[in-house]
Order: structure tokens, then sequence, then C-alpha cells
């Protein structure tokens, strides 16, 4: 341990996305913070968010934040706690002024307040038609607010510990002392002494074929938590997005389909008109991905094959909305202006211009609504009796609050990064200001080094990347969109084989600088335990609730099933499960009518 830095501060952000920079920022007004990124902070998927950031300011139409919380709520297939909805939405709007004032570039209607377009799930609560709700920077939101985020921490003093990869959390019974990271340039082991840590380190994408997520999401910060003996709530629920660039799962936000673009099938039909005959292409993520599953099923892909079109062609678009009976014209240049990086991507990635003609799209697995279970300040619970760990807080993705419940509208990523971000920012100064330094124990990073050490020297004759290939596929086709008992014990069983070949997986790289080899191989523990408490948790969930769809239980089962999912690792792949009821108030569960 003698080669084993010791870093001390008041309060570790694991992180360096929206959530964790929104954290430090206003946690470093009154302590000392330090953000610790295996990534360069801009550089974060927080940057590859694009349509926009929800907030019910009402800048065109008439909206309020109840309505917001009322499509959220319905949304989530009415697992979402609603006490903790109602802070995500009424805090939505003052938070979205306050980046205003920080100098976000929000995009700006002609009167000079914050441009706002429609987006899935989104409604006016009276007509039950599409509302303008989505504050938006073009198509690239998410990049806008982790710009001005990292710009007011560099301005406020925020530490910043870059390319660092946090690979342990330093607990002693039920108290957090820091956490230990690997110096990607370097190879050597840091231990960061505080008294609170929080993650922020994103999701697990990666655990499927594909995905939009960045090959950096691969759970760490769940993972390590699990490990610690924290629970993982709602694991059964991933959002698969409707529309990701056919084979390569790169995201076309939904701000297309905002803007006025329509789903069309192999036969040159606007089929979401059958699945959602009110809100058509603007229904929520998962019944939209179902949708689009089940025409390729049918074999009305195109060309037979599994994709649909995304059209927003001005032909096309201006066809369906003067046909029903809307005034909305849209052109070239408009579509150059409020969708330049969609435009860019398809003609990058595809060769395809979207002006002149449609995009293969196919759903893509793009966010996890479980994770760490938190209350609406950050704080971690140890178990369903809502028993928190002093010092430990989670936010963003990773977390679990739960607001998004089985399945999140569009733009609530980004609103619960700035909202829950800044709430457990606040929470961890104001624990940090009364609570002592307690000391570390012996040898912090001993048990984490000999991890990598094993990783490093074994001789196995597995490679890392044949084991991530066989856990992709198996997730892909027996925990997807759509899934059965048969192919989760399927899926079950094959994560178990997995398992022991990882035991077996050999590093060639032996050297210490930049070793991506040895931390990829690290990474694919964590996904490969992820995916496993996925499986474990939608196996015994025997309904269909948002993004938890089973064929062999069609139906939503509120007499039983609301309540949350909360797993327990005890063992080497052994697992087990706990429920707590869902929190609901003003919002009694009934079909949802998209």
């Amino acid at each position: 341990m003698a080669n084993v830095t010791t870093h001390t501060f008041d309060a570790i952000i694991v992180g360096g996305g929206g959530a964790g920079l929104m954290a430090a920022l206003y946690a470093s007004r009154e302590i000392d913070v330090a953000v610790i990124s295996k990534l360069y902070p801009t550089r974060s998927h927080t940057g590859a968010a694009q349509g926009g950031v929800g907030a019910a300011l009402g800048n065109m139409e008439e909206d309020n934040w109840e309505w917001h919380a009322y499509d959220t709520v319905k949304g989530s297939d009415y697992l979402a706690d609603q006490d903790a909805v109602d802070v995500l939405c009424k805090e939505a709007i003052p938070t979205i002024i306050e980046l205003e004032h920080m100098g976000l570039p929000f995009d700006r209607f002609p009167d000079g307040t914050i441009s706002q377009r429609r987006f899935g799930g989104h409604t006016n609560k009276n007509t039950g038609k599409p509302v303008m709700r989505a504050c938006h920077a073009a198509d690239r939101t998410g990049h806008m607010i982790l710009q001005t985020l990292y710009q007011q921490c560099v301005k406020n003093n925020v530490n910043f510990f870059d390319e660092f990869h946090v690979v342990d959390l330093i607990r002693v019974d039920d108290t957090v002392r820091g956490v230990v990271a690997i110096e990607i340039a370097t190879g050597d082991f840091h231990v960061f002494h505080s008294k609170a840590v929080l993650f922020a380190s994103g999701g697990w994408g990666r655990c499927w074929e594909v995905t939009s997520n960045a090959h950096s999401l691969t759970g760490d910060g769940a993972a390590i938590c699990l490990r610690r003996g924290i629970p993982m709530e709602d694991m059964e629920f991933f959002q698969f997005h409707p529309t990701g660039i056919f084979k390569l799962g790169i995201l076309i936000t939904e701000g297309v389909r905002g803007e006025g673009g329509v789903l069309i099938n192999g036969k040159g039909e606007r089929f979401m008109e059958v699945y959602a005959p009110n809100i058509k292409d603007l229904a929520s993520r998962d019944v939209v991905s179902r949708a689009i599953y089940l025409e390729v099923q049918a074999g009305r892909g195109i060309n037979g094959k599994n994709y649909v079109h995304l059209d927003v062609t001005p032909e096309t678009v201006n066809y369906y909305y003067e046909k029903d009976g809307e005034d909305r014209r849209i052109s070239r240049e408009y579509i150059e202006a409020k969708l330049p990086d969609i435009a860019d991507f398809t003609r990058t990635y595809l060769g395809v211009d979207p002006v002149t003609e449609p995009m293969p799209v196919q759903p893509t697995a793009h966010y996890a609504m479980g994770g760490i279970p938190t209350d609406a300040n950050g704080r971690v619970f140890m178990n369903a009796a809502n028993d928190v760990i002093p010092g430990l807080y989670a936010a963003g993705e990773t977390a679990c609050v739960s607001v998004h419940g089985a399945n999140r509208l569009g733009t609530n990523s980004l609103t619960d990064l700035v909202v829950f971000g800044r709430l457990a920012g606040v929470d961890m100064a104001k624990y940090c200001k009364t609570a002592e330094l307690a000391p570390l124990p012996d040898n912090p990073a001993a048990q984490i080094m000999v991890e990598f050490a094993r990783l490093r020297d074994n001789k196995g004759k597995v490679k890392a990347y044949e084991v991530r290939n066989k856990m992709q596929t198996t997730m892909t086709k027996n925990v997807s969109v759509f899934r059965t008992e048969e192919t989760m014990r399927e899926a079950i069983a094959n994560l178990k084989i997995l398992r022991q070949e990882y035991l077996d997986v050999e590093v060639q790289d032996k050297s210490k600088q930049f070793n991506t080899d040895l931390l990829e191989a690290w990474e694919l523990g964590c996904l490969l335990e992820l995916a496993e408490v996925t499986a474990v948790s939608a196996i015994t969930r025997p309904e269909s609730r948002g993004a938890h769809a089973r064929d062999d239980y069609p139906e939503r089962n509120d007499e039983d099933w609301l309540k949350h999912t909360f797993c327990f690792k005890v063992g080497e792949g052994a697992y087990e499960l706990d429920y707590k009821p869902v929190v609901i108030d003003r919002y009694q569960p009934k079909p949802r009518v998209y």
C-alpha cells in the first residue's frame, strides 16, 4: 500500500456528467468538493442528449407543472412515486430559469422566451393533445447543459480528477469513508477520503447489442454499490428508445417527431395511428417501441427487415398534418435549423439526407429506470424500509428516485439530472457541515488491488470481448422489448455460465499506463452483474408494465404488483428480492390511453 496516494475532501462526486456537475456546483458553494471522472467531464454521456429538457414554462400555450406530473405518472405506468414526481416537475421550472441565467444558450421564440417543442407523452391534460414542454438548444441540449455546468464548476473552484476511474466504495458498517480510483495515465491507485460520496456515473446500456449508450456506460457506480451491500431498485425496467439508427443504435431524438416527423412501415403506412390514435407518433417510448417491434414481427418492416422509417421530409410531414386539419408547414431551412446534429448524423452514418428521404430506425437500449435507490435529496436507501446510509448519495441515471417508474418520458432524463443533482448537492453540503471525517480503515484499497492483480495476471484463454458479445446476444434475445419466463430463464442460465467464463478472461496488456484492456475487463464484470440483476428482477414480476412487457403475462396487475423491486446481492451469483409499495397520491392507476 506504500504507493497508494490518499486525498481528502469533504465530498466526493463520482461522474462528471450533468447530475455530477450540478451536485458539485451547489455543494461547492459551502464545502470542499472533488469530481472524479473516468472521462474528461465534457465528454460525459449527458452531452449526447439531444431533443430537450422538460419544464412546464407555458411559453407558447397553456401548461403547468401538475400536467407535467400527471404525464410523468401516466408514462411510468403508475409505478413512479408521486411525491417525488411532484418535486421533479415543480422544481424543473426554477431550475431551467436558473440554467438560463448561468448562460445556457436555449433556442428562443420571437418574443425572447425559451423555445419549447412537443415531445412524446407530454400533453395538455384537458384536450389530450401534445403540448410544447421541451426546452431545447437546437438538438444538442445535453451538450449545452454539460458545457454550461462545467464552466460554472471551474468558476467555482471545484476540484477535478479527470481520467481517474473509480473502482470501489469504502464502506465501514453503515458509514461511507470515500472511494478508491485508478489513475488511468499511470495505473496507480488513489484513495479519496471524504465525509460523503455521490455516485452520478450513468447507466448500463452496453448490456445489450444495439444501444444508444457510449462505450463508457458500463454501470460502474451501480455495480460498486451492489457489491458493497446496496440493493438495486426496479432493475427489470430498462427503456428501449424507439428510434435508434438501424444497426448502430445511435439515437434519433424524439424531437424529430416533436417537429412533425412520422413513423412509416414497409407498406408506406403511418402505423402509430393504430396503436395511439390520439397522440400517434408522440406516444410514450415503451408504446412506440412495442409498436415498431409488432410491425416488424407482422412482416411490415422496410423490405422485410427489422426496421421502419422515420420520415421528416417536408412533403410527408406537411401531407399528414394537412390531413389532420392542422396548419403546420416545415421546410428544408426549418429542419436544418431545428435538427442540425440529426441531419449530420444520418448523412454521416447512413448516407441519408433527412430533408429528402426517410431514416431507417429500430428500438435501441437507452435508459435505466432502475438503479441505486434514493430519496428526492439523493440520499441512498440501504433497504426497502427506506433506512438511509449517512453520507452516501446518488443522482442521475444511476439512481432510482423513483420518478420514471416503469417507463421514462422523453426530456425527463435531463430534468432528473438538473433537479435531483441540485437537491443532492445542497443536501450533501448540509450533511458535510455537521458530520465528522471518520478515519479510514486499514489498507482500504487492498481488496480491489487484489482483484485487479488477478485480472492482469490471469493466464486464462478467454477474451473479454467474447464474453461481452455473448452477454449482449443473450440480453438482446431474452430480456429485451418483449420477454417471457422461458426467455428470462435462458438468460439467467447463460449469464451464470458467462460469469464462470469471466473468471478465465485473459488481459493481454500487462502494462500500467493507459491499460484500457484491463479496465474494460473490469467493466465487463460490472455489466455481467447488472445484466443478471435485471433478469432476476424481471422474471419474478408476472405482469406487463411500461418497459417490462411479457408475452406470457400481457396485462398489468395493480392488485399484486404496484410495488418496487429491491434486489440484494447475497453471494457470488446469489440474489434476494424484497419489495416496497409505490407512493400513490392524486393519480389513481388507470389504463393508459394515447
